[in-house]
């Protein structure tokens, strides 16, 4: 067995030209990453449309995700989560560009046929 360690808010960087991804863990049905933006958001007129569920909180920074269909965004600061029901469309449209936003995001396994 192997244990592994780390720290969701060591050497975030202060800036970045698009969002860092980083697997943490991939176990079989789950996927866990953190994610760090500095001022990106979704292109416009791109959303996401994924086909597996998706839990995600701010850890630091702030955002705002828009999800399709509602009439304005959700904000979501420290602690703030949200599930995403895979096949929900959302999009982000604002992370702080002062202070990066650090995700924690934990990804269901894909259901058959269906992909990003």
């Amino acid at each position: 067995m192997i244990i592994t360690q780390g720290s969701l808010v060591a050497d975030v960087p202060r800036a970045l030209d698009a969002e860092r991804f980083e697997t943490l863990a991939n176990m079989p049905g789950t996927r866990i990453e953190r994610i760090v933006s500095t001022g990106q958001t979704t292109p416009d007129g791109e959303w996401y449309d994924q086909g597996w569920d998706e839990w995600v909180m701010v850890v630091t920074g702030s955002a705002k995700l828009q999800i399709e269909g509602e009439p304005s965004p959700r904000d979501l600061t420290p602690g703030g989560w949200l599930l995403l029901p895979r096949r929900v469309r959302h999009r982000v449209v604002w992370t702080d560009p002062n202070t990066p936003t650090v995700w924690l995001a934990i990804h269901s396994e894909e259901s058959p046929g269906c992909t990003e």
